[in-house]
């Protein structure tokens, strides 16, 4: 009998806490809490971040595809901390206000955080995330549960105060490192981890750190909550001191994600912190991973700009496992676009043969299988193509879609191919001026289309109108 009879089909993710493929299990039966690291927001999100939130919205689509009720948080940090997880470095909000000519207030850094917060929905909109059913929680609402937090680390001993900061200690937490089985000679000797004069141990770090110019009053004096700090947090108050699933890129394990198991499990005495941890590797680009560090990024509008549909960001993502890195190419956007709008023109012409009624296929069955086993979108991807050229009824071809789609997240049941009913007109007429041969009408109407919201494909046999924005 097929899993997929029972009420909820075994699914399979490797977790990073033990590092074995596990069969997943919620904490409450029929719900899922997943918290996903979120962006600090002083800057336009590039494709490499938003390949972060693609990963989480595939997760929690195969986890609702399955009938699980999902809650799901993504943090968004608005308010300055050290810019890298060793607690050095420039603080990132800071340089945002000075580049962009602001006073340096926590008002103003409010004011361009929900500038790039709203950028940031945006984009994740563009790529067909349901932003309705997640939670946003900014970081600088949070500041008392921040600061109680700290508070009950260093009643019970496991944070210690010096000058230039709040500190946890790390030795005082038997389990650290082993999200990831983190080398902790390593890190000790410096690879991630920035000496100060009065810690106790390179692995410790900040909690709170002073700053008697700008930030939020404390028992340990004017200043703001250390960046780990912020996670545990938020959790705590949005889903509880307990979780399902956490994720986050493969960069985070070392440090943050080690540093949010070690208070998180310190001040609530409950382990585990979260049950699951799921890490993706990189998207990059020319083999290095994408930064505003390095300077070598691109952004959602950069794709868009040059004739890209979205959603071939969303295709490239699936066509690579999360454990795999990826290297960002436009050779191979432009594939992955092709495919789609292949995809998608023969969804159309399976809708319009089937409607909208179906029936389950062996087909279908398999390919959601790969879905729930470890993300096997790759090997589903490959699924649905060999039963769309297969044999399957044109109904069981129209359900494979339905619910290929429920995880893809590709507009296949509603594929943006064709015209729009106001636009029909025209595209007779620019197909009348392509007969005729009258280049110059049909390179003008074609311009018109682009403008108004079309990528336009003019193949031998026909012309595909791909639709980049909805009215």
């Amino acid at each position: 009998m097929w899993p997929f009879t029972k009420q909820h089909p075994d699914i399979w993710f490797t977790n990073t806490l033990s590092g074995r493929k596990e069969l997943f299990k919620p904490l409450s039966s029929g719900e899922v809490k997943m918290y996903n690291c979120g962006p600090t927001v002083y800057d336009v999100a590039h494709i490499g971040n938003l390949w972060s939130y693609l990963f989480a919205d595939t997760v929690r689509r195969v986890l609702k595809q399955n009938g699980y009720q999902v809650r799901q948080v993504i943090n968004i940090t608005d308010f300055g901390h050290l810019s890298s997880s060793a607690d050095s470095g420039n603080d990132k909000m800071s340089t945002a206000l000075t580049r962009e000519g602001k006073e340096l207030t926590l008002e103003n850094m409010r004011e361009l955080a929900e500038k790039y917060t709203n950028i940031f929905l945006a984009d994740l909109k563009t790529l067909n995330i349901n932003i309705k059913d997640i939670t946003f929680p900014r970081a600088s609402d949070f500041i008392p549960e921040q600061r109680e937090l700290i508070k009950t680390l260093e009643n019970k001993g496991f944070a210690y105060r010096t000058t230039d900061g709040v500190y946890f200690d790390t030795t005082k937490f038997k389990d650290y490192g082993r999200l990831g089985s983190i080398n902790l000679e390593g890190l000790r000797e410096g690879a991630r981890i920035v000496a100060s004069a009065e810690k106790k141990g390179a692995t410790d770090f900040l909690l709170w750190k002073p700053d008697p110019n700008i930030g939020w009053d404390s028992p340990w004096g004017k200043g703001f909550p250390g960046w780990h700090i912020e996670c545990s947090a938020m959790i705590q108050k949005t889903l509880g001191t307990q979780i399902d699933i956490h994720t986050g890129g493969i960069d985070l394990v070392p440090t943050h994600h080690n540093n949010e198991i070690a208070q998180s499990e310190s001040a609530s005495g409950k382990k585990p912190f979260s049950r699951f941890w799921l890490h993706h590797q990189f998207l990059n680009l020319k083999n290095e991973k994408m930064s505003k560090s390095l300077g070598n990024i691109l952004n959602l509008s950069s794709l868009i700009d040059k004739g890209f549909h979205p959603l071939s960001l969303r295709y490239l993502s699936h066509t690579v496992h999360y454990r795999q890195s990826s290297d960002f190419t436009w050779e191979a956007l432009a594939a992955a676009q092709e495919t789609l709008v292949r995809l998608w023109n023969t969804a159309q012409k399976v809708r319009k043969q089937a409607g909208e009624k179906g029936s389950a296929s062996e087909a279908s069955l398999r390919m959601q299988t790969a879905f729930r086993d470890d993300l096997g979108i790759p090997r589903g991807l490959a699924l649905l193509q060999e039963g769309l050229g297969g044999s399957l009824s044109v109904w069981q071809k129209w359900q494979m879609l339905v619910d290929a789609d429920e995880v893809l997240g590709l507009e296949l049941t509603n594929p943006p191919v064709g015209v729009r009913e106001e636009d029909r007109a025209k595209a007779n007429e620019r197909e009348e001026a392509r007969k005729r041969k009258d280049y110059a009408t049909s390179d003008r109407l074609r311009t018109e289309f682009e403008n108004s919201g079309y990528r336009v494909y003019d193949g031998v046999k026909e012309t595909i109108y791909i639709q980049t924005t909805k009215r």
